[in-house]
This record gives C-alpha cells, structure tokens and sequence, in this order.
C-alpha cells in the first residue's frame, strides 16, 4: 500500500486516536500479571490492619479475582454508554471526556497504598475497564466517519495495531527489572494517566469528525472544513453528495435504538454479521491462548523458564502481523482475509488438539506445538483480529451504527468473560466456532473493500429482502440518528 502524504493530519488524528484509545485496552488486559502478587500482598496487610487477623488464602483469592474481573464489567457499561454519549455530545467531547476517567483511575490506583485501601484498586480497575469499554467503540466511530472509503480500512485497523501494542507494552514494563516491583506497582497500574493526558491535550486541535458533523448535526460547512483539514483536498463534492444521500433519507424517520437493531428486517443480515464472525471473536480461542499463555505452555511442555519470553513473542507477533494486515487490507479484501483465517485457524487447533494429547510421546512434540501456537497467533494478526473492526465500521450506516457498537461491545465483553471464565481449555469449542465463522464469512458474507456506505447497503439488502422487493420496510432504512 502506497502511503499518500495528503492525509498526513489524518494519520496523526489515526495515531492521537490509538494512543489514547485501544493502547489503553491492551496495556489493561497485559499489565495485571506482574503486580498481581504485590497486590495480593497489600490486601493482606490492609486487612490485618483494620481487622487485626491475616486475610484467609480463598479471600484473598475472591477479592483478586474481583478486581481483575471487574474490568469486564466496567468494559461493559463503557460499551453501553457508547450508543447514547456520542451522538448527544459527538465524538470529540466523548474521547476528551473518557480520558478524565483513566486520569482519575490512575489517581486512585497512585494513592490506593497511601489510603490503605484496595477499595481504590477496585474502583480504578472499573473506571479503567470503562475507560476501554467507551474508548474502544467511540474511536472506532471517530476513525470510519473522518476516513476516505479508499483509506477506511487500513485507518481502522489502527485500532488492533494500538491494542496489540498496549499489550506489548504491558508485558515489557512489568517486568521486575522495571517496574513490576514491590515499591513501584502503584505507579505501574497508574501508567494509563500518561496516554490519557497525552490524548487530551492533542486532541482539542482535531476537528469533530466531519461524517458526525454532517450526517448527525446538519453542519454542512463545518464538515466541509473538518474535510479539507484532514484531507488537505479541495475537490470534496464526490464525498458531500454521498453524505447528502444518507441524511436526505433520514427525514421523517422514528430513532433508531438497540431493539431496532434486533428487530428490523434491513439490517437483519449485518446483526447476524456482527454477532457471529465480529462481536463473538473471543470464541475464536486466541485470548484463551494470550491471557493463559503460561498453562498452555506448559501443557505443550515448555520448560518454566522460558514462558515468560514466549508469552512476550505471542504479543509481539500479534502485532507485527496486524500491521502486516493492515497493509494487506484494501489489497486483499475483508473477505478473504477473515474467512480463510477463521478456516486456517479451525484446521491449525484441531492439529494442536491431537498434539497436545501426545506431548509425552516424542521429544519434538512440544516444539512443535510452540510452532502451532504461534501460527494460529499469526493468523489471527492477519485475519480476524482487525477484520472484525473494519466491518462493523462498514456495514452499519449513521443511523444504527451507535446501537450495534452497544451490542457488539456487550456481546464481547461478556464472551472475554466467558472464554476466560468457563471454557478455559476446550479448544474443540474454539475449532467449531472458526470453522462454522469461516463458512459464514465466505459464503454469505458480500465484500465490502472500496464500497461507500449506500453500496454497502445496497448488497446487504439484497439479503435482508431475498425474494421480497427491497422497499419493503423502507421506512426502516434511517441513515443518520438523533436521541
């Protein structure tokens, strides 16, 4: 992919965006492991300060757990409040809102050992799981609505390549040799404030995105000027009219909420899109292999001092290879990328399934898993892992793009939850689930690579009415939304 210099402030937008955004969600969901026996310790020694007896061991455990599932939860409530907060407040004021949230999660987290108190700890570990939950959906708005079509999907990629290097980052700077230690886990856990501060003080140059301004408020000239700041272009009337077409549909129409998204016949086939193949890609096993890297590994047979660099190799693979997608994206197409990923990941666990069960047998086995692990590592960076952002951004039109963002958040915020929780090792559930997404994907699915909204929509209708005319329920096809 050739790099167009135009759009430089597009890609600084693209990089302000990231940095405050899903870095923050990443580095969340990697930077517990180091601290997580430093905190263990401060609730002990805070609960026989104020009771005068040592925390029972399953106590302990309980209250850990808590505060390391109540990011999900916070995650959860962030991803509801992404449907009504943006299109109220728009895009801009929500982000500059949600870093004042990490800002005081790290202020809890600095003064949680000050105040005796793992209380703080807990409550911060919700306002982060929010801050990510919100973060997460509103970027994504942010980037589709300020993106050319020809640029959309490598610019919403962006969002896995920041999450990915959150991770990275999480693993690197919790270390012992940095700040993984006793003295200075407050400050590690309070690390988010930086990015968040960073995020807001840049963000108030960038302008609204220009889609929202349009579509949403009715601001044609201060679209135009969002346009041609971003762009650096002066032709910009191909891109209006295309605008103008979507908000010329939205007259007279009724809001359109979360049960409209379930219920409404044209859009039923993108629901189907954003639950099986995009919301539900936890189940696809790559966080089950991320967050129990250590077990899995030592399954495989690895040896214990070497899981701690491997679990790091996972994360820096993920990265390399989504950036990889993103510049294979508007090359290869959606499609393929995530239906032949969603297969080759199927068909790459069901052989790491017959080897895990013979790992004692011969001496190369475990190397030969570490290669199958990494593989489906790999294919996931490529494939499904950054696909399942791009096509929510893509085939959702102005009007139901906020609703399905809030479903498509709850639904993978509880599934983390789930694959984390319940399925653990029951990788024959991650194979079914690749394979039948894979089938979904390839045989259903239309390509939606260099297609403007209402081309997008026209394919999918094409679905939604098979065997009926498409104006059927044309009162339902509302291109812009107001709560």
């Amino acid at each position: 992919m050739v790099v167009d210099v135009r759009y430089w402030r597009l890609y600084l937008l693209t990089l302000v965006l990231g940095i405050g955004g899903s870095f923050q969600l990443g580095m969340q969901v990697s930077i517990m492991a180091s601290p997580a026996e430093h905190i263990q310790s401060f609730v002990n020694q805070t609960w026989l300060r104020r009771y005068e007896v040592p925390v029972s061991d399953s106590t302990n455990m309980l209250i850990w757990s808590f505060i390391v599932s109540v990011f999900s939860l916070g995650g959860w409530v962030g991803a509801i409040h992404s449907g009504s907060l943006p299109v109220t407040y728009g895009r801009k004021k929500v982000l500059l809102f949600n870093n004042i949230v990490a800002l005081v999660a790290a202020v809890l987290m600095v003064f949680s050992p000050m105040a005796k108190s793992f209380e703080m700890i807990l409550l911060g570990r919700f306002l982060y799981g929010y801050n990510a939950g919100l973060g997460w959906n509103v970027q994504l708005m942010y980037l589709g609505e300020s993106s050319p079509k020809m640029l959309r999907g490598f610019l919403t990629i962006t969002i896995n390549i920041f999450s990915s290097l959150g991770k990275v980052t999480g693993q690197i700077v919790g270390i012992k040799e940095l700040m993984g230690t006793e003295d200075m886990w407050p400050w590690l856990m309070a690390l988010s404030g930086l990015p968040a501060i960073l995020q807001f003080v840049t963000l108030l140059f960038f302008p609204e995105a220009p889609r929202y301004l349009y579509i949403d408020k009715g601001d044609t000239e201060g679209c135009r000027k969002a346009l041609h700041w971003l762009w650096q272009e002066d032709d910009l009337q191909m891109e209006m009219d295309e605008m103008g077409k979507e908000r010329a549909s939205m007259q007279g129409q009724n809001v359109k909420t979360i049960w409209d998204v379930l219920t409404s016949r044209c859009v039923r086939w993108q629901l189907l899109v954003l639950v099986i193949p995009c919301a539900s890609v936890q189940f696809c096993g790559f966080n089950a292999i991320y967050f129990y890297a250590f077990d899995i590994f030592r399954e495989a047979g690895v040896a214990e001092d070497k899981m701690h660099y491997l679990s790091i190799g996972i994360g820096t693979t993920d990265l390399i290879t989504i950036i990889l997608c993103s510049l294979l994206i508007d090359h290869a197409g959606r499609k393929m990328l995530m239906g032949y990923g969603y297969l080759l990941m199927g068909v790459i666990m069901s052989i790491l399934i017959v080897m895990l069960s013979i790992k004692d047998l011969y001496s190369w086995v475990p190397y030969a898993n570490i290669a199958l692990i990494f593989s489906v590592v790999c294919i996931y960076g490529l494939g499904p892992s950054g696909i399942a952002s791009i096509l929510l951004a893509d085939i959702f039109l102005q009007a139901w793009r906020p609703s399905a963002y809030v479903i498509s958040g709850s639904i993978n915020w509880l599934n983390l939850w789930i694959c984390l929780t319940l399925v653990f090792f029951c990788f024959l559930i991650f194979v079914a689930y690749c394979l039948f997404s894979a089938v979904f994907v390839l045989y259903f699915i239309p390509e939606t690579k260099g297609k403007g909204m209402v081309e997008i929509m026209e394919d999918f209708n094409k679905l939604n009415y098979k065997n009926r005319g498409t104006d059927t329920e044309k009162a339902d096809f509302v291109m812009a939304t107001k709560f």
